[in-house]
């Protein structure tokens, strides 16, 4: 497998190439061929993104109580945002998935991408240390981190506004995503909130989610 565009577009070029194709190797891959998964891996790079997240929290936010840190960690970084790193990547080109995988598309699937993503920061740890595991962290999460510590509570916008809407009975609330814009690595997505077949409000964001906090706090503004 050439792994070479993928080293190049995450900007660290492994000694050991093997590290990087066990990141890439999903345990159903891994039971088919007799080789390593990247379970291992992921476990180990979730610890050290919340370190070094915590630690650039810490030393770049310190206007943020303990309280507002956490929230900022838990906006940042998440699923969503670990995927949105893999989908810029390209991921879903390289990661190893078994037969019935491939034909659900698993190479594709939120949460694979997402944990390839906590697997390479450990292979990284591995091939050449903390610094460069640091590096490849901030270097895809800073706007992420830097975008939540200017929204914080975000995440509640959908919950509040669905709380505000059911007050007086159930009703039917709906998100759409009815345009994106700009290039994979940058796109810039707009969301519809609708009650009911009403539109209420519309958002734009760096992410799906985002785009759809931003609708849920337009319509609570409204």
């Amino acid at each position: 497998m050439d792994l070479e565009k993928l080293e190049k577009s995450i900007g660290y070029e492994f000694k050991n190439k093997e590290l990087l194709k066990r990141a890439i190797t999903h345990v159903s891959f891994a039971n088919e061929n007799n080789v390593k998964s990247y379970e291992k891996l992921e476990f180990l790079g979730d610890s050290i993104l919340e370190f070094i997240s915590s630690k650039y929290l810490y030393e770049n936010f310190k206007e943020l109580s303990e309280g507002e840190l956490t929230k900022v960690r838990a906006q940042s970084v998440c699923e969503d945002s670990l995927y949105a790193v893999a989908k810029k990547h390209k991921y879903s080109d390289y990661i190893l998935v078994g037969k019935s995988e491939k034909a659900n598309e698993g190479n594709k699937k939120m949460a694979i991408m997402a944990d390839c993503i906590e697997a390479t920061i450990a292979a990284i740890y591995f091939d050449s240390g903390l610094d460069e595991a640091e590096k490849f962290i901030i270097s895809n999460l800073k706007e992420t981190m830097e975008y939540a510590s200017k929204h914080i509570g975000m995440k509640d916008y959908k919950t509040v506004l669905q709380e505000k809407l059911q007050k007086n009975g159930e009703v039917q609330i709906e998100y759409k995503i009815i345009k994106e814009e700009g290039p994979d690595h940058d796109k810039t997505f707009t969301a519809e909130v609708s009650c009911n077949n009403k539109i209420l409000a519309r958002g734009e964001g760096k992410s799906k989610k985002m785009a759809e906090m931003q609708a849920a706090k337009q319509a609570l503004e409204e």
